[in-house]
């Protein structure tokens, strides 16, 4: 699977830096976050909840930073098992671009499935990919929204 967006965030590119490599920011941010824990250095591990069609399943999984370039651009890799629904495995490029309106974050994803998830075939995956892409960026961005605090 591969996927490309990408979102303009209402900030400077060094606060979108530092909230990206933050694991409180990064649990409030990922749909189903149970658990984040860690630090940009070693990596981060987390537990998910998700339903991905007719599976649901807890998944643990772990991700490291390479290629980092504060605060410009870093690679995300990372690997999830979510026992006898599958697994999940791969990385994302992403880069920051600062604008006059505040920051482009620019992402490209690969990723690989295995297990129960795979079977449920590359339309439902694809769609239930995006919107979790669709709703972790609008939390993300709810974090820098000046307009309304809070939300």
């Amino acid at each position: 699977m591969e996927m490309k967006g990408s979102q303009l965030i209402p900030a400077p590119a060094a606060e979108v830096w530092a909230a990206l490599l933050d694991s409180d920011v990064l649990r409030d941010c990922v749909p189903g976050c149970q658990e984040m824990a860690g630090d940009p250095e070693q990596g981060f591990e987390a537990t998910v909840v998700q339903k991905v069609g007719p599976v649901k399943a807890t998944f643990r999984g772990a991700v490291t930073l390479e290629d980092m370039v504060p605060p410009e651009s870093l690679t995300l890799r990372g690997e999830g098992k979510g026992g006898a629904a599958g697994f999940a495995k791969g990385g994302a490029r992403i880069t920051l671009t600062e604008e006059e309106e505040g920051t482009r974050l620019d992402y490209d994803v690969e990723a690989q499935i295995g297990g129960k998830l795979a079977q449920l075939g590359s339309r439902i995956i694809n769609s239930f990919a995006k919107k979790m892409a669709d709703e972790f960026f609008a939390r993300f961005r709810a974090r820098f929204d000046t307009t309304n605090p809070g939300a």
